[in-house]
């Protein structure tokens, strides 16, 4: 089937379809009973068309209309059975499958985090004299130095190394918070924050490596840092999920974007918070338990695998699309 002929056979449809999606304004029974029954055979087509689609023109912008279509179109279809669905469907399978289901967000929210952060580590240890000017204060020593005193524990004391992991984890949930309300100002603060805290993380991590105390650093944060920086690339895969909507509507007003994917980037807020209550747990307990570097790295990769295995098994969609 060529391209123009199958958009001159269904545009029509779809039209229509978008059309009772905006009426219905996320209550399908403003249709009444014949616009339900329309709205089911619509959305039936279109779900047919974007399989079509995807086989025959893939790389085609009409693949990402159909699934925006589709995609909104489906809370209203399926409206009685998302209510039936129980919090335990949410947190064992529905968020994952949130999460996995936009990979280019959530791969662009990963570039932006980690490019600044290996970047400026790279630079902090080669130039630390020039790079101690952009730690933020609650980072430093107590003398309002960033520390530098070759060691085991950052120049820090016992005291101050718990308030230093504390600060850090404080300081991820911020960044996890603009990330996800950024999407308001069309992304742009989702993409500054993003930016800015891989920037402060790496030439933290390269002026500790440089004094000689990157382990001790390293031992700090890596048991609940590995899973709060998944949380915070999420949480900015759904801030950019939101500003892109804006952004590019496609064939939807802006603001009927914007409603259709608040729902999802809440969605990706909510079930990501009890894994940063968990982070918080690990850094609260195991932190200042001194057990060590291999339990401390230990857990700290475990979390990140269990997290990202989760993400990508009970992710799934049913067929398994991505």
């Amino acid at each position: 089937m060529k391209l123009d002929r199958f958009l001159r056979d269904r545009e029509a449809c779809w039209a229509e379809l978008d059309g009772l999606v905006t009426e219905a304004r996320g209550r399908p029974e403003r249709l009444g009973a014949d616009g339900v029954r329309r709205l089911g055979t619509l959305y039936r087509g279109a779900a047919a068309d974007l399989a079509i689609a995807r086989r025959s023109f893939r790389g085609d912008p009409v693949v990402r209309r159909l699934e925006q279509l589709v995609g909104g179109a489906r809370g209203l279809v399926y409206a009685s059975e998302a209510k039936r669905r129980s919090a335990w469907w949410f947190v064992s399978t529905g968020y994952w499958r949130q999460v996995r289901r936009r990979p280019v967000p959530l791969l662009l929210s990963a570039v932006l985090l980690f490019t600044p952060m290996v970047a400026t580590a790279v630079w902090a240890h080669g130039e630390p004299a020039d790079a101690v000017a952009l730690v933020p204060p609650q980072f430093q020593g107590g003398d309002g130095e960033a520390p530098a005193a070759r060691g085991t524990d950052l120049g820090l004391s016992s005291v101050e190394r718990t308030a230093f992991s504390v600060e850090v984890f404080v300081n991820n949930i911020r960044v996890a918070f603009l990330a996800f309300a950024g999407g308001i100002t069309l992304g742009l603060l989702t993409v500054l924050a993003l930016l800015y805290n891989g920037m402060v993380i790496g030439v933290v991590g390269g002026l500790a490596v440089a004094a000689g105390n990157g382990g001790a650093l390293f031992e700090l944060v890596v048991p609940h840092g590995v899973l709060e920086l998944s949380c915070i690339v999420v949480a900015g895969a759904a801030g950019l999920r939101m500003g892109w909507a804006v952004v590019d509507p496609g064939h939807r007003r802006r603001g009927a974007a914007l409603v259709a994917e608040a729902g999802p980037a809440a969605e990706l807020a909510l079930g990501t918070a009890p894994w940063l209550v968990l982070a918080g747990l690990v850094e609260g307990y195991l932190t200042p338990a001194g057990l060590g570097a291999p339990v401390n790295y230990g857990v700290g990769i475990a979390l990140g695998v269990l997290y990202w295995a989760l993400v990508w098994r009970r992710g799934r969609e049913p067929g398994g699309y991505l």
